[in-house]
């Protein structure tokens, strides 16, 4: 089940039926003849293989309920669509089908707006990455997926990044225990080095200044009196007060 989920949109998937071959074939000619009785059947009889596929796609954050219901969509269209004429097992018609309704849900509902033509190349590249996996057993490069699209390695790279979910800076990376680091703790700043070095630089250039300078600069910015307030505190003029700040930020500065 998925995520050891027993119920998933208040179907209890411990008690779903599981239709032979022989039974499928049976049910989805009445369903070619118009028979609704069997279409419910056939659907009810398959959900374990949507249940099955939204597996794959587990670990998104996406909620399981709402997999489901997009999945049993491409399972509703894949019944309506198949044909019985063709010599091919409905779950190998049917698996691709509901995949791809999931991927439409998921790229429509990522919380980061891409156009479409970039939405477009990427469930192309999704299917050619499957397919070459198919066929070679093994994961594709994203070269190989440009080559068989014949685009640019670059905007299949951008494409496929477009499709991948936001990550929360709020996502443990890593547990000990009760000691979590989350995505959060792992962002750094390209300045962290630059602003620290300032940091002292600043704190180096206010310990030359004078003790009345400190308690000026103390009262006008920390404190945030006015000039006027600073020289009735001290007992000096405003113009001193204006004369002693701009020195001491000369100080500073230089």
């Amino acid at each position: 089940m998925y995520n050891n989920k027993v119920s998933i949109c208040g179907v209890d998937t411990s008690k779903l039926p599981i239709l032979k071959e022989s039974q499928k074939e049976a049910l989805l000619k009445e369903v070619k003849n118009g028979n609704n009785r069997a279409r419910d059947e056939l659907i009810n009889g398959n959900l374990r293989l949507v249940l099955s596929v939204i597996q794959r796609f587990a670990g998104r954050g996406e909620n399981p309920d709402d997999l489901f219901q997009v999945g049993c969509i491409g399972l509703i269209k894949s019944i309506d669509n198949f044909d019985i004429t063709q010599n091919v097992r409905f779950s190998t018609y049917a698996v691709p089908m509901i995949i791809g309704e999931i991927r439409r849900y998921l790229r429509d509902n990522n919380a980061i707006r891409v156009s479409r033509s970039i939405k477009d190349t990427a469930y192309k590249a999704m299917q050619v990455k499957e397919r070459l996996m198919s066929e070679k057993q093994t994961e594709p490069t994203v070269a190989e997926i440009a080559k068989e699209l014949d685009l640019p390695t670059a905007e299949v790279v951008t494409a496929l990044e477009s499709i991948v979910s936001p990550v929360s800076l709020y996502d443990p990376v890593y547990s000990d225990g009760g000691d979590t680091i989350y995505v959060l703790d792992q962002v750094g700043d390209n300045n962290d080095d630059n602003n620290w070095l300032d940091e002292i630089a600043l704190k180096e250039a206010i310990k030359d200044l004078s003790d009345r300078e400190k308690h000026i600069l103390t009262l006008r910015f920390m404190q945030g009196k006015t000039q006027m307030e600073v020289s009735r505190e001290i007992g000096i003029s405003q113009a001193q007060v204006s004369r002693l700040e701009k020195g001491a930020l000369d100080k500073i500065k230089s």
